[in-house]
């Protein structure tokens, strides 16, 4: 691999190993707002917004994780139907990362679109919270560019070498569990 490409493949990587992080980090805050929430409970502590708190971090933490868990061979894969074509696999895998970055891109478009218009229009959350809703699409928003990157990677990896991305041996290896 050219030292280019090898620069570009680690930055990639990194970017979606740095996103799943974040996730990581909002599933542990999703904990925390929940335990404050119970303890608030408790003690007859009003937390107003809690839960629409824990809503928000824990779509964060789902679109954050996208990206990652995709080049882990994590999400769910037709393997079935991809095996069973044989020789073909390498075009069925084509058609596969092919709709999947189209419908990336249209997500990631329409959220990172969504995340204008809220603070253009200083949409704000119906909840007591009256969160900005720019500030909690942001996350959303940046996990679906993720996405729509990763799957892009995949299809210009896929036309390049014939393989994607995806780890074989981490899919194998949830197969056999």
């Amino acid at each position: 691999m050219p030292k280019a490409a090898h620069i570009i493949r680690r930055s990639l990587d990194t970017v979606y190993d740095g996103a799943g992080a974040l996730a990581a980090i909002c599933l542990v805050a999703i904990l925390l707002v929940i335990s404050l929430q119970v303890i608030a409970r408790w003690a007859g502590i009003p937390f107003p917004g809690s839960s629409e708190y824990a809503g928000y971090l824990m779509a964060a933490a789902s679109f954050l994780a996208f990206a990652h868990t995709l080049n882990r061979g994590a999400h769910i894969r037709v393997n079935l139907l991809l095996s069973a074509l044989g020789e073909r696999r390498f075009w069925g895998e084509l058609w596969c990362l092919a709709i999947a970055s189209v419908a990336s891109s249209y997500l990631a478009w329409f959220a990172v679109k969504t995340v204008y218009w809220s603070r253009k229009l200083h949409d704000v959350s119906q909840g007591q919270d009256a969160t900005p809703l720019w500030i909690v699409q942001t996350p959303v928003a940046i996990g679906a560019v993720i996405l729509a990157i990763c799957f892009i990677d995949n299809l210009v990896t896929l036309l390049l070498t014939r393989r994607d991305n995806i780890r074989a041996d981490l899919t194998e290896q949830s197969r056999a569990e």
